[in-house]
């Protein structure tokens, strides 16, 4: 009889993963941390007539929801080998990502808890040793782009990834016994989504390097050398590569276009067919203004990419508007359809009011590299704050704006950077609108927040500087606040607690508007209707008078 592999109570397997001989199982067996406490959002508008609970996430304290550790059973007699990465009793979390094509060997990502450090290793199921490939290591914290696009070549003889370790996510090659490694693609640009051709001689993958704004499909040969780009026209290209590698098929999207499906043969220059139509005829009709993808210096030097919107018929008051990117890791100052649909058309309506409108890809946002990824590592509301303020400039240099008649606005981390911007640059901002904000970093989620601000516990300093409900005495312009009561995402604590504090500060130019059925994303027209009429309003009052 096998043996049994006994869990506790609240423990949990994860990735049963069998070899290819059917001899051993790879697995994870993980637990939640004892000292969890998770939150609760009240929901008051319910079928019951009862004030009722949504259970939801803890807060950023509780880091640690769970350990890890990876097994080895012997299918035969259930005879278990723990793996030991020889990181002692730092936590980490493994995970296992498949078996080489030959069978002999299994791949393995590590990452450690406190988010500095990322390995890949080549498992030996005979013996259970490891064998390290690579390591990518940040001072500040490895991203999404760290180490990712793993692959396995077909002849079991090497690995293909992606890792942003020179300062870009980069193509790169390590030998099946990590001695040989090969940086695949270089330069100031991004390549996502790599994936080999079938037969291991070729990787498809999508690059910003004709544009950060532009996103366009590569093919080029798994040895390096040059590469080929096989989509042509401006814009952002979601490629989906066929079964035979013989044709793509994206969703390819305009600044005043959304995303529509084409097709075309995986040849460069080959022509791209439309074989959708989704927007309506009322859509089209309309004329929808092309913003600039601009760029200017920032007071450090480095790079800020915006899109600006000019009116036709500027007002004589000459005001000018400043929307700010949700998401932190986002990019918005694109060449495709914006993810933020409603804000562009509101943008729209804002340019034929007579203002400037310019949407600013700030420090921390997706698109321009580890710097640009990390420039806020430790201070939320510092160089991403600057990148803004210094896109006020620029509006009044270029466009000649009066810099006494700015807004702005913006959702979640847009208006968390709003409340900043009003707080601690009060001079700058007349008027903002800060919808479903943060406004305490101790008060969100682990998984974002302690990447960039490390635990509460332990940088206190960071949360300090980095939460606006600790600076909102220096509020002198016209302040809005929307929130959705049941956000399980941004908790409506985080507005209501900083209401309550300006109420002691004794501000009175603010108000607060409740949506009691909302959650993070309003879904109700009638909602987002409101908010932006109440937007609007802020506008006209403060900055047109």
């Amino acid at each position: 009889r096998r043996r049994a592999f006994v869990l506790a109570e609240n423990q949990s397997v994860a990735g049963l993963d069998l070899s290819p001989d059917e001899s051993q199982a790879v697995f994870t067996v993980s637990e939640p941390a004892a000292d969890i406490r998770s939150t609760i959002v009240p929901n008051y508008v319910t079928k019951s007539g009862y004030t009722e609970d949504i259970a939801s996430r803890p807060k950023a304290a509780y880091a640690s929801t769970r350990s890890s550790r990876m097994g080895l059973m012997s299918a035969a007699a259930g005879d278990i080998r723990w793996l030991d990465f020889g990181f002692g009793e730092r936590k980490i979390d493994p995970s296992f990502l498949g078996w080489s094509p030959d069978g002999r060997w299994g791949l393995v990502q590590v990452r450690a808890e406190d988010r500095k450090d990322a390995w890949l290793f080549r498992l030996d199921p005979a013996s259970a040793a490891l064998v390290l490939l690579e390591r990518v290591h940040d001072d500040a914290w490895v991203g999404m782009l760290g180490l990712t696009s793993i692959a396995w070549t077909p002849d079991a003889k090497a690995v293909i990834y992606v890792s942003e370790k020179d300062g870009f996510s980069h193509l790169y090659r390590v030998s099946v016994d990590g001695q040989d490694r090969l940086q695949l693609t270089s330069g100031r640009f991004e390549v996502r989504g790599a994936r080999l051709s079938a037969d291991g001689k070729r990787i498809f993958f999508a690059s910003s390097e004709v544009h950060p704004g532009e996103l366009h499909y590569y093919v080029m040969s798994a040895l390096g050398g040059p590469r080929t780009r096989l989509t042509s026209m401006t814009g952002q290209h979601v490629v989906s590569l066929s079964p035979d590698e013989s044709a793509l098929a994206s969703i390819f999207s305009t600044p005043t276009k959304p995303g529509e499906l084409y097709i075309q043969e995986a040849k460069p220059g080959a022509p791209a067919k439309a074989l959708t139509l989704s927007t309506t005829e009322e859509f089209r009709s309309q004329a929808w203004l092309e913003p600039e993808v601009v760029s200017f210096k920032a007071r450090d030097g480095a790079d800020v990419y915006a899109r600006l919107f000019r009116p036709a018929s500027p007002d004589p008051k000459r005001p000018a508007v400043l929307f700010i990117h949700g998401a932190g890791y986002l990019q918005d100052a694109h060449k495709g359809w914006s993810t933020y649909s409603r804000e562009y058309m509101f943008q729209n309506l804002l340019a034929a009011a007579g203002y400037h409108v310019l949407d600013v890809d700030y420090r921390g946002s997706s698109g321009y590299g580890r710097a640009c990824r990390t420039g806020i590592y430790r201070f939320m509301g510092g160089k991403d704050l600057n990148d803004v303020v210094d896109g006020v400039q620029f509006l009044v240099q270029t466009c000649h704006v009066d810099p006494a008649r700015i807004g702005c606005f913006g959702g979640s981390y847009g208006g968390f950077l709003t409340l900043m911007a009003l707080f601690t640059t009060p001079d700058v901002f007349k008027a903002g609108a800060a919808l479903r904000p943060v406004t305490d970093w101790a008060h969100y989620g682990a998984d974002y927040t302690v990447d960039i601000l490390n635990l509460p516990q332990k940088d206190a300093e960071a949360y300090k500087r980095s939460s606006p409900i600790n600076l909102a005495q220096g509020l002198k312009g016209a302040l809005l606040i929307c929130h959705g009561l049941v956000d399980t995402n941004v908790h409506a604590q985080d507005s209501i607690r900083l209401a309550q504090r300006l109420i002691e500060l004794g501000k009175e130019n603010w108000e607060l508007a409740l949506y009691p059925v909302e959650n993070h994303s309003f879904v109700n027209a009638d909602s987002w209707t409101d908010e932006y009429k109440r937007i609007f309003k802020l506008f006209e009052t403060n900055l047109k008078k």
